[in-house]
């Protein structure tokens, strides 16, 4: 098995490039549907291992551009990627910065404004350590929940994982329906 180091390209070369791609998103459906690169296809990082074979045959024809908010999760996709030999490039700073540098971002209509997985974990962190200290002052061990949320974001800084947003991926506004995911899956073997 050979790997493959990511390409990655900033906003303004892919910009000029994305002809040359199948854009794969690997956002929550609702962070998708609230804005995604022109042409982009939806598939959540947590499925991305049942996509590898639909992947495979869209590689063979145009390589992935892989796209997330800032770049972090589209690196990790880019690592799987190339784990099951697939090459593909990521967008340097993603969506975020590409909106950022004035390049237009598809919404899905009627779309409501989703949060970023990376705002949702921090108001669920933030809500936690409160709720821990309030109730820690009528009953001290619940402090331990502050404590236990606060050692998990270091964790998370050290790994630069995030066990947080693995769990609330898993929230129903943050799951992909099957008919889109299948939907996503057709449109790559054509």
């Amino acid at each position: 098995m050979s790997t493959h180091t990511p390409t990655a390209l900033p906003p303004a070369q892919a910009a000029a490039r994305l002809d040359e791609y199948v854009v794969i998103d690997v956002r929550t459906p609702g962070e998708y549907a609230a804005g995604h690169l022109p042409g982009a296809l939806n598939i959540p990082l947590d499925h991305l291992h049942t996509a590898l074979p639909a992947l495979k045959a869209a590689a063979a024809r145009r390589a992935p551009l892989v796209v997330c908010a800032s770049g972090n999760r589209s690196a990790t996709a880019c690592a799987e990627l190339a784990a099951a030999d697939v090459p593909a490039a990521t967008l340097t700073g993603g969506t975020t910065a590409w909106a950022g540098e004035g390049h237009a971002l598809q919404r899905a209509e009627g779309a409501g404004s989703a949060w970023p997985m990376e705002r949702q974990v921090r108001l669920t962190a933030g809500s936690l350590v409160v709720l821990g200290l309030t109730a820690g002052t009528r009953w001290r061990p619940a402090r331990l929940l502050a404590a236990a949320v606060g050692a998990g974001l270091v964790l998370s800084a050290v790994t630069d994982t995030c066990g947080m947003a693995a769990v609330l991926a898993r929230l129903p506004h943050n799951r992909p329906r099957a008919a889109d995911l299948d939907a996503t899956l057709r449109a790559l073997q054509d």
